[in-house]
């Protein structure tokens, strides 16, 4: 076949696909996402048609014409033969230029499908396309394909040819829509994802037997015969690996989760979970090992409801942990972690009494389901030695010591991967190994989506481990289904709210009462209930609170950091208790949140007052009230159809900017030798948006056009640490670290007569002018003292009784992200944030049935497609925050939290009925609408509720 313009001769394997062949011949452009056709990832074009190349078998495609992206602009077609190499194509063009992609693994296969598909109409309805003759609509187009990130709206405008970024003047990108520095290679599938880099000789692959039982106990394990089999270079069971307990969870203080997980254990505590690995010359010769494995289990007694769980009698999954040595609260209960705590003001009377002397109160219990992150980039890593100091050959030693057995020479374990905390996966890998830091080098490139799910150590371990047995070099990448079967999710909660209020609608007290399950293993467990409760908690005044929560252990997947990181579950529940109190007393919802929320000087409160370091670096929340109260009343967005009810909801969220405890950053920023400026700094970009950010803040700082900087790729080996890429930390603590580098390096050029004043006195370098090479500027960050930002969702809705059907009719969000740093890129942040919550609350669930992921496919598991996602309209409040990069704050995770709360208080005004459970499937309020549901009983007591 001829792929990409080029003869390719290699005979293909019986029964394999196009897109594992052509990724054998080294076209990295065709990514892989599901390998089940439902993602569109892998989408190439065959003799001129888009096809999702892991369905197409390869030898089906000999004598054909293959196109990927990588080939699209000289021989796809409206390509042009004679160009460039480099020449995008026009369709590449145009995603690059409407900033149509944010981790952009999914853009290859999108500018496949749209080059090789008829020319969309472009009739602007509903911020969108729709079909016009024989022309498909977008929503047509792109049903098989699926973006995490973007919430589609800038793939939208890519495909009708709007250009939404600009080109910025000399020191003047900051605050502009300049283009993120990859998109040229996102676009043609050339940016190197964790595993596009060529393969080294030798490389092995993995394969995971995993556990068949919820609970059990290895008894006997045999694998003699999988070690013999063809191909096969290792195999490793509990009996062969170090037994040091850790957790899978990363955060820069590695003592915040408990200590409950081995690379492998004897002791069972989930379906999937591993039993034993092999090490093999295919894949598929390490799968067929994993069948002589010879295991025989003691099958225990297994529990899946966390209230269950924590009862008297309940099965123990971890009886020998301690809260002194492995930080679990008790393993007698199942209970990881727990707060109890009550706070009233001096002449309060406490929650109780203020709940009881109150003119109105409610009460409710809310429940929110699994949630997977769906990135599109599975998790995978691959590991090699590369010689040490002294330059050995290579060869793996178990100890860590090189060949003269002193460490001088020993090889450097090298690993790259997927995901967010290389720094914390290097230092608990060396930890894990017993290995000395330095004898450990991780690096992320781009990372394929992570929403807090790359915030663990997952896969690094095992390959890691195995390289130093082999000395080879060993892959292990993730199935779809291994990432909905074995990979943390979405933390489950139930939160019961009691709030009480005065006759004028001041609140009185505030109670909360959470269990959430934190399933086999511990990790993030603390971290997600501490902060689910907190600026959820904080964001109100009342002169009584009390939190009462607990984590517990169950047997079901484990459940992990997910965008959000709690607070979504909480602010689930508590904006629905507040638009209840408010129809009970009658006032409008806004206009009682308003009267409630804290404002700049007020402490912040949560069972107890919080001491640290989360200050006002600035306040929006006022202005995002306004802004979005007015929107609904505008009268824009769409009409209700024909005898659908119709109502409208608002919910907000509060969210510190950084995470607490400390969270460093050290960056640098050096004249390279062709003139330009590198930045080095060790925040992994998975969609963030974060090479972006430093590269505007670099060249804003040093006065030249951002084109001029380059941000170099996490390295442990050559960055400056970084605790890693999380609580929307990039762009306000290693961003604040970059503009100070750049300002020292600055400082430096302009003593030694490289800058010349602009007009406006400030410094400024020539486009063309060559500068020091091998000067630098570097600086450090320690994330403290941290700001809060606010988001504000509103949404107008229709229900259809009969069905239960939701239509979104408007949906407006509006943040206080301070200055904002690019506004075509936080604009995308928040309607891919929104995305993802429509998703939470309308459609995502991970059905567990004991233990068993039913939903281990992404065509059983309903992630939004581009037909699913309304426009979003996305105002900024004015604000300039004193404690962020040029006034900045952070917006990743912040614009889920208070979308699902939104969208039930709008269902809740349309129908009467409250619904409590997430997701708010068709079926599920179509149950509670009918004439027999529980309607009666879950209706809100008074106000629109009862027309």
């Amino acid at each position: 076949m001829r792929v990409d313009g080029a003869d390719v001769t290699a005979e293909p394997r019986p029964g394999q696909c196009l897109r594992t062949y052509l990724r054998e011949q080294g076209t990295t452009s065709v990514k892989k996402g599901c390998d089940a056709g439902d993602c569109g990832a892998c989408t190439v074009l065959l003799d001129g048609a888009p096809v999702q190349s892991c369905l197409v078998p390869a030898h089906r495609a000999v004598e054909s014409e293959v196109v990927t992206a990588a080939g699209l602009g000289r021989f796809g077609p409206g390509g042009d033969p004679d160009a460039d190499e480099e020449e995008l194509h026009p369709v590449q063009r145009a995603f690059v230029q409407a900033a149509g992609f944010q981790c952009g693994f999914c853009t290859a296969g999108m500018v496949c499908t749209v080059a090789g598909s008829p020319p969309v109409e472009r009739v602007e309805t509903r911020d969108s396309t729709r079909s016009t003759g024989d022309s498909p609509s977008t929503e047509e187009l792109l049903k098989g394909n699926l973006c995490r990130c973007t919430g589609y709206r800038s793939i939208r405008d890519a495909i009708a040819g709007h250009v939404n970024t600009e080109v910025a003047e000399p020191g003047q990108a900051f605050g502009r829509a300049v283009v993120a520095p990859a998109a040229a290679r996102v676009v043609r599938g050339r940016e190197p994802y964790t595993l596009d880099e060529p393969e080294p000789p030798g490389l092995l692959h993995v394969a995971v037997l995993g556990s068949p039982h919820p609970h059990a106990r290895i008894t006997r394990i045999d694998a003699t015969a999988a070690r013999d089999a063809p191909g096969v270079h290792l195999v490793l069971t509990h009996e062969d690996v170090p037994g040091t307990l850790y957790s899978t969870g990363r955060h820069q203080n590695r003592l915040d989760d408990p200590d409950d997980t081995r690379i492998l254990d004897p002791v069972l505590r989930f379906v999937g979970q591993r039993v034993a690995v092999a090490v093999a010359e295919t894949p598929r010769q390490a799968r067929a090992a994993l069948g002589l494995v010879d295991v025989e289990y003691e099958v225990l007694p297994a529990v899946f409801e966390p209230d269950a769980a924590r009862s008297p009698g309940a099965p123990l999954l971890h009886p020998d942990k301690t809260p002194a040595e492995h930080r679990v609260a008790e393993a007698g209960r199942n209970v990881v972690v727990q707060i109890h705590e009550e706070h009233a003001e001096p002449g309060q009377p406490g929650v109780e009494a203020a709940l009881a002397a109150s003119a109105a109160t409610v009460t409710g219990t809310w429940t929110t389901g699994r949630v997977n992150h769906v990135a599109l980039e599975t998790h995978g890593a691959r590991a090699w030695l590369e010689p040490g100091a002294g330059g050995t050959d290579g060869t793996g030693r178990t100890d860590g010591t090189g060949a003269d057995g002193t460490g001088a020479d020993a090889p450097v374990l090298h690993v790259r991967t997927s995901t967010q905390v290389p720094f914390l996966v290097r230092d608990e890998l060396a930890r894990l190994l017993d290995l000395p830091q330095d004898r450990v080098r991780v690096v992320a490139g781009r990372v394929g989506g992570g929403f807090g799910g790359k915030q663990e150590l997952l896969v690094e371990d095992v390959v890691a481990l195995a390289t130093l047995r082999t000395g080879r070099p060993v892959q292990w990448e993730l199935t779809r289904e291994q990432q909905f079967t074995t990979v943390p999710c979405r933390h489950p909660f139930r939160v019961t709210v009691r709030a009480g209020a005065s006759v004028t609608g001041e609140l009185t007290a505030l109670a909360i009462d959470v269990l959430a399950d934190t399933g086999a293993y511990g990790n993030h467990a603390p971290g997600v209930l501490f902060h689910g409760v907190h600026e959820s908690m904080a964001v109100y005044r009342a002169p009584n609170k009390r939190v009462d929560a607990e984590s517990v252990y169950t047997n079901n997947v484990p459940s992990g950091a997910f965008r959000g990181y709690g607070l979504g579950q909480v602010q689930f529940a508590i904006e629905g208790a507040l638009d209840e109190l408010a129809a009970r007393l009658g006032i409008d919802p806004v206009e009682l949140r308003r009267r409630n929320v804290i404002r700049p000087g007020d402490p912040f409160v949560v069972g107890r007052p919080v001491d640290g370091d989360l200050e006002y670096g600035s306040y929006g929340l006022d202005q995002c009230l306004d802004l979005v109260e007015d929107a609904l009343a505008s009268g824009r967005g769409e009409a209700a159809p024909e005898g659908w009810a119709e109502g409208r909801g608002v919910a907000l969220a509060m969210i510190a900017t950084i995470p607490p405890r400390g969270h460093y950053t050290h960056a640098r920023v050096t004249v390279a030798e062709d003139g330009d400026f590198v930045v080095d700094v060790g925040t992994a970009e998975f969609g963030n948006g974060t090479t972006t950010v430093h590269a505007q803040l670099a060249a804003t700082e040093l006065g030249v056009p951002v084109e001029r900087v380059r941000v170099r790729p996490s390295d442990t080996a050559t960055s400056g640490y970084d605790t890693g890429a999380f609580g929307s930390a990039g762009s306000v603590v290693a961003g604040l670290a970059v503009q100070k580098a750049a300002s020292a390096l600055r400082a430096q050029l302009l003593s030694a007569g490289y800058l010349r004043p602009r007009n406006d006195s400030r410094p400024q370098i020539a486009s063309t002018q060559r500068v020091g090479v091998g000067l630098f500027g570097e600086a450090t960050h320690d994330g403290s003292p941290r700001s809060v930002a606010f988001n504000v969702h509103g949404f107008r809705v229709a229900v259809q009784r009969e069905t239960g059907v939701v239509r979104i009719l408007q949906s407006v969000q509006a943040a206080d992200a301070g200055v904002v740093i690019n506004p075509e890129q936080l604009r995308g942040q928040i309607e891919g944030g929104v995305a993802q919550a429509i998703g939470t609350a309308l459609t995502e669930r991970m059905v567990v049935r004991d233990g068993v992921v039913v939903t281990d496919r992404l065509r059983h598991y309903r992630v939004p497609q581009v037909a699913d996602v309304p426009p979003t309209e996305v105002l900024f409040a004015d604000t300039v925050d004193r404690l962020g990069p040029r006034g900045a704050k952070s917006m990743s995770e912040a614009p889920y939290n208070p979308v699902a709360p939104a969208l039930a208080n709008a269902i809740a005004d349309a129908t009467g009925v409250r619904p409590r459970d997430l997701p708010m499937q068709p079926d599920r309020l179509w149950r509670l609408l009918g004439p027999a549901g529980p309607a009666a009983t879950a209706a809100a007591p008074t106000g629109r509720a009862d027309r």
